[in-house]
């Protein structure tokens, strides 16, 4: 038998190697010493899924006790969010013009005996007693006249006073509205070129339109159809129509500087141009100053 070296196979269990004879040599007489045998591996042991259900009972009675006994070591803060809040922006001025006199505003329409005098224009109530101003040219011509109040309620009126120089006329109705609001009324001193102007009147029959613009200048004259003049007019850009005749021009303050008289236009048509004219009135600011003779 060959002496040369042996080889184990390592894949014998370790009784296995211990219990078999192994001969190194034919001249030995030795014993084979002991081959300690490899330990087998360990796998850790896995947690029962009743551990883990205790295991966070635990944890949440845990968390509990500390919130009762220091909330604010466990409170968590929350992110503060702040908001700006922007003031609603307040109404344009026309908005306040018109609730002004809107109250104060009459429409009026008149008849004739020939078709081509009836009309139809404004008018604003100018004292506590309900008198009417408008202008002259809407109903110096008519035989019949009826006003219709911002209220619904409607009545024949009749001229009391016209003031020809400045086209403008009195007018009394019959029956009154059921609250009597007279316009505010001013000199044309509180006016300069360039302040916002509003005219509230029945164009083309559209009752209670308003229409803004400015003052284009102050102290205009301009020829009448008929022959003489009107001086001290004030002129204006904003939109008027047939039917704005004798309804009010306020200022940014609702207050009536003047009385829609005319309008200029380049051709036959009579559509407004961007040219207006107002006239002027004398009476203090408030409308129970003015009445017959003043």
């Amino acid at each position: 038998m060959s002496g040369g070296p042996i080889f184990i196979d390592r894949s014998l269990a370790a009784d296995d190697v211990a219990s078999s004879p192994i001969t190194l040599g034919a001249s030995s007489s030795e014993p084979v010493p002991d081959i300690p045998s490899e330990p087998e591996p360990t796998v850790p042991a896995r947690p029962r899924p009743g551990a883990i259900a205790i295991a966070a009972i635990l944890a949440a009675i845990t968390a509990a006790v500390l919130w009762n006994m220091w909330p604010d070591a466990v409170a968590v803060e929350e992110p503060v969010v702040t908001t700006t809040t922007e003031p609603p922006a307040p109404p344009a001025l026309s908005v306040d013009v018109y609730r002004q006199v809107a109250p104060s505003l009459v429409f009026i329409e008149t008849t004739g005996a020939d078709p081509d005098l009836n009309g139809i224009g404004s008018g604003v109530i100018v004292n506590a007693d309900g008198l009417i101003m408008t202008s002259l040219h809407v109903v110096e011509s008519a035989d019949t006249i009826e006003v219709t109040f911002a209220d619904g309620v409607a009545a024949s009126a009749t001229i009391v006073e016209e003031i020809p120089e400045n086209d403008l006329a009195l007018l009394i109705a019959d029956a009154s509205p059921n609250v009597i609001v007279p316009a505010v009324l001013g000199g044309v001193g509180r006016l300069q070129v360039g302040d916002e102007a509003y005219a509230v009147g029945n164009p083309l029959g559209l009752r209670s339109s308003l229409s803004a613009g400015v003052v284009s200048a102050l102290g205009r004259t301009i020829p009448l159809p008929g022959g003489g003049v009107l001086e001290e007019l004030i002129q204006f850009d904003t939109a008027v129509n047939p039917g704005n005749s004798g309804g009010p021009l306020l200022d940014r303050d609702g207050v009536v500087v003047g009385i829609v008289t005319a309008l200029v236009s380049p051709s036959e048509d009579p559509g407004f141009s961007g040219i207006g004219f107002a006239v002027t009135f004398c009476g203090g600011v408030g409308g129970d100053d003015i009445g017959p003779g003043q």
